[in-house]
């Protein structure tokens, strides 16, 4: 038997305000709220909502034998309470089924583990406390940001007490290795990696609506039939994806709705085929063998690597520079100043450097759909603007002898 494992990811950062040389030290605030409050309510109207309504028919409606996971990150968790508590009722309905597992991140959505480990684990801690409060459950897997993984990020995954991480089943990690089979990290002892199907993934995130797709219309039952391809011997197939795509990437118009109402159905008229959850994959499975991760790698672009995020001197800047106000930052939170070290977390999101990538052809369109801003330039100016008013900010906080966050590997 095949294990189906279908992972969403949720999140939506926290986005800054036309911030300019002149508004430095002038006390203004750095996010949008009205932005992102009408971006978190149009995303639950299209998307969250009627997807959790839907998810939760075909669990009833297969008697728990359709299952999915989710990470949802900090700063979406926040605007949810804040903007959309509607929407965390319905992702508690899907939780108390007994079918959605529910995996750790980082907090704030972020790539610290590259420039501070320890806010790396602050992050991770901090995650697993608010999914505690909101929904009574402790994560045994992790996703980290962007599922970007390598070996340091699974050893910390495994001295943290995960038993699974997941990760990008990229050819330059796997070699001739399949994605469809549990691995060991090297390294580690425990810890069970779990590897990404990216062109079935891509079939439904990417593709699904391209109208120059030859297989476009995609049907449950065709994807169903591509599934059936992958061999015999496969542990499991993992679907993963931005749960965005529904409603939001793809419009309901695309079809994708009705795709998923039907996909269920079509997989488990295989008999060869069973939804299972992260969690339930990793005690199911033994590791086929140990891989070796001495790079990161992550889900995005047709490089599967770091440079969506970091592959550009803008990027590399900005990323330095927000990881050098990390000490200042949290000593501000020690003297009780909680309003400037979350404005300091929010600014760590991933987000905002992937703004500033300047790719190309199709990954260059992507980043442009996911960009508020004009440029990647004007990312940048923006980003430098507020990181210059926020060291104004915690220059009471600054030890004279603080050291500067390490070059980016």
């Amino acid at each position: 038997m095949t294990d189906v494992v279908f992972y969403f990811q949720v999140h939506q950062p926290y986005r800054l305000k036309r911030f300019s040389f002149f508004d430095i030290g002038k006390g203004g605030p750095y996010f949008d709220d009205d932005l992102n409050q009408m971006i978190m309510e149009r995303v639950a109207q299209k998307c969250y909502l009627p997807m959790n309504a839907l998810l939760l028919r075909q669990i009833e409606k297969h008697a728990g034998r359709f299952r999915v996971s989710f990470s949802i990150s900090g700063t979406a968790l926040t605007q949810m309470e804040r903007w959309a508590p509607e929407v965390l009722d319905s992702f508690r309905a899907l939780v108390d089924t007994g079918c959605v597992e529910l995996l750790a991140e980082t907090s704030h959505h972020s790539l610290a583990f590259l420039a501070d480990m320890e806010e790396h684990k602050e992050q991770i801690r901090e995650q697993l406390a608010r999914l505690d409060r909101l929904f009574g459950v402790k994560p045994n897997v992790f996703r980290n940001t962007e599922l970007v993984i390598d070996e340091r990020v699974a050893l910390l995954a495994e001295a943290l007490g995960f038993e699974g991480l997941m990760g990008e089943g990229a050819e330059h990690a796997l070699g001739w290795r399949s994605a469809h089979h549990v691995y060991r990290p090297e390294g580690c002892e425990r810890l069970k990696l779990l590897m990404r199907a990216y062109r079935l993934s891509d079939d439904i995130a990417f593709r699904f609506s391209d109208p120059n797709w030859p297989e476009r219309p995609l049907t449950a039952p065709k994807f169903a039939s591509w599934a059936k391809d992958v061999p015999e011997d496969a542990d499991y197939i993992g679907l993963f994806m931005d749960y965005e795509t529904f409603g939001e990437h793809q419009w309901q118009e695309t079809g994708i709705f009705q795709f998923m109402e039907h996909l269920p159905e079509a997989m488990l008229a295989e008999e060869r085929f069973a939804f299972r959850t992260p969690t339930e994959v990793v005690r199911r499975h033994s590791p086929i063998s140990r891989l070796a991760l001495p790079r990161p790698v992550s889900w995005a672009d047709e490089e599967r690597d770091l440079t969506a995020w970091l592959g550009n001197e803008m990027q590399q800047a900005a990323h330095r520079a927000i990881h050098d106000l990390g000490p200042a930052a949290r000593h501000a939170r020690d003297e009780g100043d909680r309003a400037t070290f979350e404005a300091w977390r929010r600014l760590t999101t991933s987000d905002h450097f992937y703004y500033m990538c300047v790719k190309y052809s199709s990954d260059g369109d992507v980043h442009k759909y996911f960009s508020p801003y004009g440029s990647p330039h004007d990312a940048y100016i923006t980003f430098m603007n507020v990181i210059d008013d926020l060291a104004r900010r915690l220059r009471p906080y600054q030890s004279p002898d603080r050291q500067p966050a390490r070059t980016l590997d």
